[in-house]
């Protein structure tokens, strides 16, 4: 799956430091090397960190949820967040979708661009002439006309 590349760099020194070796080498696992369990892991390495980088008491699932609305604001589709979280269904992947007002306003403004430019260009089709275009779909004009 491909990363950001900013942070490949973290990555691979987490990998070389605290990683088990091998393809079937575990990427996360206890001061012993051994596998984590839950209950060691949030008492004697979640929570520590969460205090070491000042952050709240969020849940380490938390930041599944974050890396995907990142993911969804960034233009990732539907589709493509399903892949990249492993589901097979939509609904599934739903559940990691989060609207944001600055999300909103980004659509907002790619939606203004877009008509915006196709202003323009109808002011061109039209030799100059008039900066707005007729209202309505050409369809529904012939039925206007026609009636």
């Amino acid at each position: 799956m491909p990363i950001p590349a900013v942070i490949v760099p973290i990555i691979r020194w987490h990998l070389a430091c605290f990683a088990q070796q091998g393809e079937e080498g575990l990427v996360f696992t206890s001061p012993a090397g051994k596998p984590l369990r839950h209950t060691n892991f949030r008492r004697r390495v979640w929570l520590d960190a969460l205090g070491a980088a000042n952050l709240p008491a969020i849940h380490f699932h938390d930041l599944r949820h974050t890396g995907n609305t990142l993911a969804a604001n960034a233009g990732a589709s539907l589709r493509e967040l399903m892949e990249r979280m492993g589901h097979d269904s939509e609904r599934a992947a739903l559940v990691y979708l989060h609207s944001s007002e600055e999300r909103q306003h980004q659509i907002a403004d790619t939606l203004s661009k877009l008509a915006t430019g196709e202003l323009k260009r109808g002011s061109k089709r039209q030799g100059g002439e008039s900066t707005t275009r007729r209202s309505g779909t050409p369809r529904a004009r012939n039925r206007k006309q026609a009636s």
